[in-house]
């Protein structure tokens, strides 16, 4: 469980898909077709509705913004890929040695 402390009263977790699409896309500044794109990669991962709906949550806008920044930066899309994987690993080694200390 996150510490939801900070979390305004009624807010969702930022990891409960909330938005739809075209709100996502609005709310990041990046076209819905790019974030198709991302998924079919392997880069986005949204919660999807029973009825097949995307469904991005707070913690995706941000790995969004953060693929946004990459792509902007002129790196493709195996080499955002990588980078994403290597962050990744890098936060679950951060989690282990902090549950550590």
């Amino acid at each position: 469980m996150g510490d939801n402390r900070h979390r305004a009263r009624g807010a969702p977790a930022p990891d409960h898909g909330v938005y739809g699409i075209s709100v996502a896309a609005e709310l990041s500044g990046v076209p819905t077709q790019s974030l198709r794109l991302w998924e079919r990669h392997g880069l986005l991962y949204p919660s999807r509705t029973e009825g097949g709906t995307r469904r991005y949550s707070a913690d995706d806008l941000a790995r969004v913004r953060r693929i946004a920044a990459l792509v902007a930066a002129g790196v493709n899309i195996a080499g955002v890929a990588r980078i994403l994987d290597l962050e990744d690993d890098n936060s679950e080694l951060r989690q282990i040695i902090d549950r550590q200390e």
